[in-house]
């Protein structure tokens, strides 16, 4: 299958796309500058696209989407002060939106997969997901202070409201890691409907490669993706036994 990949020069975009082409997937891949997937320039099954996504004109990006079966965003914003505080502001949502819109002006056969990397820190409000008092305050504050978190709920929100889970052309999967962290190799996880801890007073570990590697298998396995697509999953390391 063809999957069109933004945020590919991310911490966790890099892996997916390196996960994809191991497994034969061709990868289209927007980023900003192909030297930063320099090691991946000789793979046959690569499509390098040199653009910011905003950047691309809507003709452009329908175009790009045309022969994709699915589509996985990586986007983030860059930890410094005009990354948290610059524009673009709604970068993970207006790229969501204008992908979809574009999916949609392709009038697929079959519906697209888009799968969004999002965070524990954003609810799932289809599943009334119960949080502490304290919690509430904590995150209200940081969707004030910082603009990228309210991008990410704005993110989920547009695709669980807008898109929904009866759409004729695009089905979604929102996933949640917890407190990410790196580590060389895929190891054991955990997948809920919902957080088992709190996000800001008991936070979990995800390693990127897990969530890399998770979205490659939600992408490709029909029965994994049919388990969770509509939903917004979060994966945890498995802990480890005594």
């Amino acid at each position: 299958m063809t999957i069109l990949v933004v945020g590919a020069t991310g911490a966790t975009g890099r892996l997916l796309v390196a996960d994809l082409l191991k497994h034969g997937q061709k990868v289209k891949a927007v980023v900003r500058s192909s030297e930063k997937l320099s090691e991946f320039l000789k793979e046959d099954n690569l499509q390098i696209i040199t653009s910011g996504i905003l950047d691309l004109s809507d003709a452009e990006m329908t175009e790009h989407v045309k022969d994709c079966e699915a589509v996985a965003s990586c986007l983030g914003h860059n930890l410094t002060f005009k990354g948290m505080f610059g524009h673009p502001r709604r970068l993970v949502t207006d790229t969501a939106r204008r992908l979809c819109a574009a999916i949609v002006a392709n009038n697929p056969e079959k519906p697209v997969k888009y799968v969004l990397m999002n965070t524990t820190g954003n609810r799932n409000h289809d599943l009334h997901e119960p949080i502490s008092f304290a919690q509430k305050c904590v995150i209200a504050i940081i969707r004030l202070l910082i603009p990228p978190h309210s991008d990410n709920e704005n993110a989920a929100d547009y695709l669980r409201t807008k898109i929904g889970k009866n759409n004729k052309m695009i089905e979604w999967t929102a996933v949640r890691p917890d407190g990410l962290i790196d580590e060389q190799t895929v190891s054991n996880y955990t997948l809920h409907a919902s957080p088992t801890r709190s996000a800001i007073f008991n936070p979990g570990k995800t390693s990127r490669i897990n969530v890399a590697r998770f979205m490659a298998q939600l992408l490709t396995d029909t029965n994994l993706w049919n388990t969770w697509k509509g939903q917004m999953p979060v994966i945890y390391n498995a802990e480890p036994t005594e």
